[in-house]
């Protein structure tokens, strides 16, 4: 915010009227955060259903295949993952006699994830049918694990693309830190001025709308 001050306003001080725009870059900080986060469990997730599916496949009970899960994901994932502390606090409440279609539940619950929830009902509503449990959670697993995939391929895609984003995004303050270094004289009628301040603060105005706009563009979902 002071750099900014000092581009745009030629005053440190200045970023006091600027401020304000630091509480909406730390909430879309905290968004891309929390994004960020969710893609690593998706992915954690898609593991350990797959390695769910296995267990089932090969004869262990719903309840010894979750188990069998959490020791399948041990070499895959660190101790600190959330998805290996979420299959702990599991088998804990199996060994408490929880059903495990409410720890199931309570997992997808605790986790509030599209993925997860459209598991969870899948998988309750193959386990009370008592039909071929065993295709129907395949078949949801392979749904499950494609739309991942397909998310990893677009994000993939568009890597190149957010780099250029944040490229354009640090060029309009190199472009006015060279100009006012290299010409400070033809750009002194911007500052200490009503009008100059007022052009000034407009094409911050500007760079403020275009990077919100650039952002959205580069933020696709599945």
């Amino acid at each position: 915010m002071a750099t900014a001050a000092y581009l745009f306003y030629d005053t440190w001080t200045a970023g006091l009227l600027v401020l304000p725009t630091l509480c909406y870059y730390l909430r879309a900080w905290q968004k891309d955060r929390c994004r960020v986060k969710e893609a690593e469990f998706r992915e954690q997730f898609k593991e350990s259903i797959q390695a769910l599916a296995s267990a089932l496949n090969v004869g262990y009970s719903v309840e010894n295949a979750v188990r069998e899960t959490a020791k399948d994901i041990k070499p895959l994932f660190r101790k600190d993952t959330r998805i290996r502390k979420e299959f702990a606090r599991m088998i804990h409440q199996l060994d408490m006699n929880q059903t495990v279609e409410q720890v199931l539940n309570e997992f997808a619950d605790r986790v509030n994830q599209e993925d997860v929830r459209n598991f969870v009902t899948v998988f309750a509503a193959a386990k009370r049918t008592g039909g071929d449990s065993i295709t129907i959670i395949r078949n949801a697993v392979k749904d499950i694990s494609e739309k991942i995939e397909v998310e990893k391929e677009i994000q993939t895609l568009l890597a190149a693309k957010k780099m250029e984003f944040k490229v354009m995004c640090v060029i309009p303050f190199g472009i006015l830190l060279y100009m006012r270094l290299a010409f400070p004289e033809f750009m002194e009628v911007l500052y200490k001025n009503p009008l100059g301040v007022g052009l000034m603060s407009c094409c911050l105005g500007i760079y403020g709308a275009a990077y919100k706009i650039g952002k959205s563009l580069v933020e696709i979902e599945v």
